[in-house]
């Protein structure tokens, strides 16, 4: 049904008591499948028979975690980023193994902890850690829990075939609800405990058929907080399932297979994880289990997973602002940019990497880089000077030099009008280049 259909069967009083200032809107996002029904209190009962299930998002979102460390995956509504956006980000754990003494354990998850990587004014990390019994000692898993909750803050996943054993270990988490890991077999004892409390529980399968009939029994008792796990046999079998568990759920509308799916990777070297990773991350996995830590690994993943969901319709960009690069003198240069995110850390990084402190004046640009903004209108002449004279940059600087990006040359003539106080030098194309340009340009 369209928005309009959906939005002749609401009570259309705009009172906003589902959390959307007005009715067309809240039809709207019912519509995309971003709402459900019983967000409304006021829906009708013929309005709850005709959409009911139908305004149902594809796939549930699942919360994970606690505190500021919580975060959501599932609730996807699409096949491919470019046909609308992505809305949760692969969440990756890393696996902890209780075969290992847990003042090692806890060595490693410290290690995890303290690892996080500054980029584009984002803060990429780890978001859970899964301990698995591997062992099959009641003792050592618990020990293992404990040396894991002792030393973080993240969500953790409980790999243990033992009903009685992930028991008492939830015990040791005082209520933070963990993701539960049963693995192949006897999985109904899990349900019940889990039912009780919300918890998370992952369904695995070894086929799809299975899984449809496994998930079917769950859902009809009433748990929801479930994340897919189908076994698969190499990176093609994985590549294959995962696929059709997403088709079937967004395409289809099957909402069995509607719920986000996790991947417990295989050991090997870091070539051979990061490739299982990268397939999956890119092909509808919502939770990745990674074998073991490593900061290269890491880095390779969060930069990836940064640029995979990262919405191309909302450009991450910075406050429009004068920023001081190292520390600036008021006679230090002046360098002008857009507003773009990424723009900004690298034109910032290779002023600092010269060796040199600066100013960098940064209009709103909407978050668009040199050139799409300059072409789009965002960054021109005008905009720059009125932008500087807003933040009386005169007033705040000695300078009377403005260096402007090489591939915008063609305004400083219009700049130097807009900035009549002004003397535009015209930079390098590119940021890499700023080393020499300024060595040059300092010396005179």
């Amino acid at each position: 049904m369209t928005g309009l259909e959906i939005y002749k069967l609401l009570p259309r009083t705009n009172c906003g008591d589902c959390g959307v200032p007005t009715c067309l809107a809240f039809a709207m996002k019912l519509a995309q499948k971003r709402a459900e029904l019983s967000e409304c209190p006021h829906a009708s009962e013929e309005a709850k028979t005709v959409l009911g299930a139908a305004s149902e998002p594809p796939m549930q979102t699942l919360k994970i975690g606690f505190g500021a460390n919580a975060f959501e995956i599932g609730g996807e509504t699409e096949m491919f980023r470019h046909e609308k956006t992505f809305y949760h980000q692969t969440a990756i754990a890393v696996q902890l193994r209780d075969t290992d003494d847990p003042k090692v354990i806890g060595s490693k998850v410290r290690e995890v902890e303290e690892y996080v990587l500054e980029r584009v004014g984002e803060r990429l990390q780890v978001d859970a850690l899964c301990v698995s019994n591997v062992s099959g000692s009641r003792e050592r898993f618990l020990k293992a829990v404990e040396a894991a909750a002792a030393n973080t803050s993240k969500a953790l996943i409980l790999d243990c075939s033992d009903v009685e054993t992930v028991k008492v270990a939830r015990g040791i988490l005082n209520g933070k609800k963990p993701i539960i890991h049963p693995g192949k077999t006897g999985i109904d004892p899990f349900v019940e405990m889990v039912v009780e409390d919300g918890a998370g529980l992952v369904v695995s399968s070894e086929s799809v058929q299975d899984m449809a009939v496994t998930v079917e029994n769950i859902t009809k008792r009433g748990l929801k907080n479930l994340v897919l796990n189908l076994n698969s046999d190499g990176a093609s079998d994985r590549l294959q399932n995962s696929t059709t568990l997403r088709r079937a759920a967004v395409r289809k509308g099957f909402k069995t297979f509607g719920f986000p799916q996790a991947w417990f990777l295989d050991s090997g070297d870091d070539v051979e994880i990061l490739a299982d990773a990268v397939l999956g991350m890119c092909k509808y996995t919502s939770l990745l289990i990674i074998p073991s830590f490593s900061k290269e690994l890491m880095l390779t993943l969060l930069t990836l997973r940064q640029n995979i969901f990262t919405d191309p319709q909302k450009p991450i960009q910075v406050d429009p602002k004068l920023y001081a690069v190292g520390e600036p003198k008021p006679d230090s240069p002046v360098f002008v940019t857009t507003n773009f995110s990424l723009t900004y850390f690298i034109v910032s990084g290779e002023i600092e990497n010269a060796g040199t402190s600066g100013w960098l004046l940064v209009p709103d640009c909407e978050g668009m880089s040199v050139l799409t903004a300059w072409a789009a209108g965002k960054f021109s002449a005008d905009k720059i000077g009125k932008f500087a004279k807003e933040i009386g940059l005169e007033e705040r600087v000695k300078t009377r030099d403005i260096i402007l990006p090489g591939y915008v040359a063609s305004i400083s003539g219009d700049l130097e009008e807009a900035m009549p106080n002004w003397k535009v030098i015209v930079g390098p194309q590119e940021a890499a280049d700023l080393d020499p340009f300024l060595k040059h340009y300092l010396k005179r």
